[in-house]
């Protein structure tokens, strides 16, 4: 796609510059960080602007006794992170996308990845955001502490809103101690319904050291160890895996007890088979397994999903979804992955039928397949990618008409012009 133009901006003043100008103008425009969006939000179209955040790539401050940063939206996660680690701290959000997502589109799309079930989303660890609205006003609440109950919280209007509402230069992200102990395990289970229980299990022994919790179907696990992929960390013939990890401060107590609570899970039948990490490197293996999908991209097309629902309908979801899916198209592959602490399912599918394939069609077909059971079964069309032009026409499956009504009340207060992403999460 080609946009009209595009500029890149190297702090907050021109941007503001920017966008009075285009509002003035009524002259569209689009967001860009990373470039990793799996919505197609962040796409222009011919008559658009492109905004890049590349420039605004610094980390202004490390506060190491409040444990806080201020970080420009175009710097990259994993730069954050290593900067921090350097000051002896952790920046808790991560994601496979790590190397190239930006913090101003982690905030955009209310980024999630693999350590919610201890961390909590972007929205749990930003305290404060500057923000430039349409008309090029710079809203400064770069509060720095975890308690101020001042009126609205008004960075929440634009953690998750995707460029639609204003554009986030500065954000302030909340620091944790760094743990000391990584345990980390790959597990194999013959159902879903053991995949809960191991959930429960840990939870109960491991506490709040649990650090992630990563389901991988047969169909995936298969599909990303085959001849040329990730080395497979054990055979491939289990229902389910699981990728587990606990991070503490206890070398002897957290190993012992990690190894212990397995051992039981063995004992009550929950668990068939256990590999556990005796190494950085035998640990980098079992977390490739789950974050390098590479080998399922070489199916043309392929379409991925990213859908949430309630823990215990899970699995009557997941065996509907495979058996439509499979009645479509026979040779097809249907692999899924989650975040199972954290309601978040994805889907890769792929039809896989000979001749040509619409591929058009061939998506809504499957949309129409992932979405529909997720109404009755108070689910979500987005966990964590957003809505962006991909997913809007699913927008009223996941929320009310009244909801959908206050929000677009929102996006033209705030940008009465509709020059902010428009077309994006719904029209107006």
């Amino acid at each position: 796609m080609q946009a009209r133009a595009m500029v890149l901006p190297n702090s907050t003043e021109e941007i503001s510059a920017v966008l009075a100008l285009c509002n003035t103008m009524q002259q569209p425009v689009v967001i860009i960080g990373g470039n990793t969006g799996g919505v197609q939000g962040q796409y222009p179209s011919s008559n658009e602007l492109v905004i890049s955040l590349e420039q605004l790539n610094q980390i202004e401050e490390i506060d190491e006794a409040n444990a806080t940063a201020i970080v420009q939206a175009g710097c990259v996660l994993e730069t954050v992170q290593q900067a921090v680690a350097d000051k002896g701290l952790l920046y808790p959000l991560d994601l496979g996308g790590r190397g190239s997502a930006t913090v101003g589109g982690n905030v955009s799309s209310n980024a999630g990845g693999i350590n919610v079930i201890r961390h909590g989303m972007m929205r749990n660890v930003t305290l404060g955001l500057e923000v430039v609205l349409a008309d090029g006003t710079v809203l400064s609440s770069m509060n720095q502490m975890i308690k101020n109950n001042t009126g609205y919280d008004l960075k929440q209007l634009f953690i998750g809103s995707e460029g639609t509402l204003g554009v986030v230069t500065k954000v302030v992200v909340k620091l944790e101690e760094p743990t000391t102990t990584i345990n980390t395990a790959m597990l194999s289970l013959s159902s879903f319904e053991n995949v809960l229980k191991l959930l429960r299990h840990m939870r109960r022994y491991m506490g709040n050291v649990l650090n992630a919790f990563e389901y991988m179907d047969n169909d995936y696990y298969c599909a990303v160890t085959v001849e040329g992929g990730n080395r497979a960390p054990m055979d491939a013939s289990s229902a389910c895996y699981i990728v587990t990890e606990v991070r503490g401060n206890n070398f002897e107590f957290d190993e012992e007890l990690f190894q212990e609570t397995l051992a039981e899970a063995i004992e009550l039948g929950i668990i068939d088979e256990v590999v556990i990490a005796q190494s950085e490197r035998q640990r980098q293996e079992i977390w490739e397994v789950r974050e390098n999908f590479e080998p399922i991209l070489h199916n043309s097309p392929y379409f991925l999903y990213d859908v949430s629902l309630p823990i215990g309908v899970m699995d009557q979801y997941l065996k509907q979804v495979k058996a439509e899916i499979k009645a479509l198209w026979p040779n097809s592959l249907c692999a899924s992955l989650a975040h199972v602490g954290d309601n978040n399912l994805h889907f890769f599918i792929a039809p896989r039928e000979e001749g040509n394939i619409d591929e058009n069609s061939s998506h809504v077909k499957a949309n129409e397949i992932v979405y529909a059971p997720l109404t009755e079964l108070n689910g979500s069309v987005s966990a964590e990618h957003g809505i962006g032009i991909e997913k809007k026409n699913y927008l009223p499956m996941s929320r009310t008409p009244q909801e959908l009504e206050l929000m677009k009340v929102l996006k033209r207060t705030l940008d009465p012009n509709n020059i902010l992403a428009p077309g994006r999460i719904f029209d107006l």
